[in-house]
């Protein structure tokens, strides 16, 4: 008779041991084949939103095969290695992980899925709003989910609140910098001066925004540097948005030569300032080309008008394109561009140079005659 008990007991650790091995081996398939087909079938149809969810439970559901087959060896195995009602609450913690734990990873998508059904149901929604939206949507799955594991457990959920109630002032005391960070980030979002991709400039920082956070806002500087600034500092600071920009200044001082005729600067004037008028890329709404001052040096043309476009790279080529054009009609003109000069008299013994070159001359002349 304990032969035969030993036997079943060997019997059954070998299907318990059986079932585990099973499970393991289908989510070897899975892994291995079975998502790979279902997601290129998904990808090649276009049906994009299954793809994802599919792509979020990927690593939930291989756990899946393993808490399966452990669930149901445990069930073979002859020993009782856990109480009933422990394990019943293992197993119902651990299936609520793993969805928590898809849902979690599902919330990424939603800076993808959220614009197109903004879209769809013609919405203007600024991009800055997504990760706001993300954050949040991730906050509340890992809230809800560690909610249901605790009462699971019979932890009372209703103490706990009452605790934060009783420590709330200690609390917000002791979280004041990131509570203001926080409003700071609620102030952006709502305010939006300005959005993710935007250049902008502030007394602490200047750059493009790559990330905006609950707590902090990160920013590319034009020396690659990521430079990390709290939402309360960026609330509280004068912010210019240069992408918002409808056009682009440009203003510079053209000096000539106190040489050139009055007749050729006019024709001068008049000429870059039609070239200007012509040029595809300039603002036609306000374009001064003025003789503007005698310099010491030169008679200096005030030029002030704006580019069409606002990036930097374009601003440059615009800018560029207008100094060579004027530079031919200088050619063109036969005006000189005047550079810095100055007129040195030295005086020896009370005399110019010159007067003194002109008495020798006279000297040597007379001793001659």
């Amino acid at each position: 008779m304990d032969f035969i008990n030993f036997e079943n007991t060997w019997v059954q650790i070998g299907i318990s041991a059986g079932i585990l091995l099973l499970f393991l081996a289908l989510r070897k398939v899975f892994t291995t084949y079975v998502f790979k087909m279902i997601l290129s079938f998904m990808q090649k149809r276009k049906v994009e939103t299954a793809a994802n969810i599919l792509i979020a439970f990927e690593k939930p559901v291989r756990w899946l095969f393993v808490i399966i087959g452990l669930q149901l060896a445990l069930k073979f195995f002859p020993y009782d290695l856990i109480a009933d009602n422990r394990e019943t609450q293992i197993f119902r913690s651990l299936f609520v992980l793993l969805i928590t734990w898809g849902l979690f990873n599902l919330s990424s998508t939603i800076t993808l899925l959220f614009p197109r059904l903004m879209n769809k149901l013609d919405i203007n929604v600024d991009r800055i709003v997504i990760p706001f939206i993300t954050k949040i949507a991730k906050l509340i799955i890992v809230v809800l989910g560690i909610t249901i594991i605790a009462e699971e457990w019979k932890y009372n959920i209703n103490g706990f609140i009452a605790g934060l109630g009783l420590g709330g002032l200690a609390f917000a005391l002791a979280a004041k910098e990131t509570v203001s960070n926080f409003f700071g980030g609620v102030i952006i979002v709502t305010e939006k001066p300005f959005t993710i991709g935007d250049w902008i400039k502030t007394p602490s920082v200047e750059g493009t925004v790559e990330d905006i956070t609950f707590r902090s806002t990160k920013i590319r500087t034009f020396a690659q540097a990521l430079v990390t600034v709290p939402n309360s500092t960026l609330a509280n600071e004068p912010i210019i948005n240069w992408s918002k920009m409808g056009k682009r200044q440009i203003a510079f001082h053209l000096g000539v030569t106190y040489t050139t005729p009055k007749f050729k600067l006019e024709k001068l004037v008049r000429r870059i300032e039609q070239m200007l008028i012509d040029h595809e890329d300039i603002h036609n709404d306000t374009i001064l080309v003025k003789f503007d001052r005698f310099n010491d040096s030169s008679l200096d043309i005030y030029l002030y008008f704006f580019t069409t476009v606002t990036t930097f790279a374009e601003y440059l080529n615009i800018k560029e394109d207008v100094n060579f054009r004027i530079m031919d009609l200088l050619e063109e003109e036969g005006v000189e561009v005047a550079f810095p000069t100055r007129t040195l008299i030295v005086q020896q013994d009370g005399l110019a140079v010159g007067e003194q070159q002109d008495l020798l001359k006279k000297e040597r002349l007379h001793s001659h005659s």
